[in-house]
């Protein structure tokens, strides 16, 4: 049996064949419409009929959809998806009427988490947290082997966790989430500001930024930390011992086997991942004693929403 898993993110729709191995087969994409509901589930058929055309006939049996925004516990509204301008949008009745198949809707970090437990780096654990670390942060838990989604479908949005009363104020509208010390977010605000108070020390950022700090972007920043650049990596190790602190914090309620880190902040591996680690250790409750979660970098990278909601559809 294949399914399709559809990826909708705010600029794009990304859908592919899916196999039981939780291996594309096929893909395709589309620009996501903008403020447009019915437009929406006319591009996910197209993308669903493109794909169906080029496998055997009756193959593809059921569809999975990841959106980014708050998906109810039926798997079937979107609650609120602010990027894509829905609120109460039955999202699988649309698509559902238009494909003639079998839909389920997901939360697209929700997909993602299950991708990594199920084939990725989160294989052979039971208990698992996904984090990733975008322009926010999204979450996803898989506990016991189930994907977790609360009552109301809504768990896991680790990222409005509040870190710091009264701190930096959130998109969300409140103030000190977690996502606004570590995430892509708080990376570029780090580096924009090491530009602005010291831009001796920032030198080589602002030169991949050809001068100009408000281009001290993400990808800038991780090229200078690559390079060995040392305001670079202390932009890294402020934002990693934020992101250890977060989890050593989720540990302690949940205390999952591993934690698997993803997002385009994880693109730097190691440089990301080693200040993690530490400030995790440093921060977890327990110690010493306490065996203690591994923290590991997602594996299956953009195609994980797919994936995972493709497998979804299928359980």
């Amino acid at each position: 049996m294949l399914t399709i898993g559809v990826d909708i993110g705010g600029t794009k729709v990304a859908a592919g064949v899916v196999d039981h191995d939780g291996q594309i087969l096929d893909k395709v994409k589309y620009p996501t419409p903008a403020n447009d509901p019915q437009g929406l589930a006319d591009v996910v058929a197209k993308a669903v009929a493109e794909l169906c055309a080029r496998q055997e006939a009756g193959s593809v049996q059921a569809i999975g959809v990841g959106v980014a925004g708050f998906v109810d516990e039926d798997r079937a509204t979107v609650q609120v998806a602010v990027n894509l301008g829905l609120r109460d949008e039955p999202l699988k009745e649309r698509v559902q009427e238009r494909v003639g198949m079998p839909v389920v809707i997901e939360n697209d970090a929700n997909a993602a988490a299950w991708a990594e437990a199920r084939f990725g780096a989160g294989r052979g654990s039971d208990h698992i947290v996904c984090v990733t670390l975008g322009t926010g942060i999204g979450g996803g838990l898989v506990l016991g082997g189930a994907l977790h989604r609360g009552r109301f479908g809504v768990a896991a949005e680790v990222g409005h966790y509040r870190m710091v009363p009264h701190g930096r104020r959130c998109a969300c509208g409140n103030h000190g989430c977690w996502e606004q010390y570590a995430s892509g977010r708080a990376l570029v605000a780090e580096g924009q500001d090491r530009a602005r108070t010291d831009p001796q020390a920032a030198e080589r950022m602002l030169k991949l930024a050809d001068g100009v700090i408000g281009q001290v972007e993400g990808h800038v920043i991780t090229q200078a930390a690559l390079e060995g650049d040392q305001a670079a990596l202390e932009c890294f190790g402020i934002v990693g011992e934020w992101t250890g602190l977060g989890l050593a914090d989720l540990a302690a309620i949940l205390d999952p086997e591993c934690f698997v880190l993803g997002g385009g902040v994880s693109d730097a591996g190691s440089i990301l991942l080693d200040p993690v680690r530490a400030s995790f250790a440093r921060h977890v409750s327990g110690r010493p004693g306490r065996r203690l979660a591994e923290v590991r970098l997602a594996e299956l990278g953009g195609e994980a929403g797919i994936v995972g909601a493709g497998d979804l559809a299928r359980h």
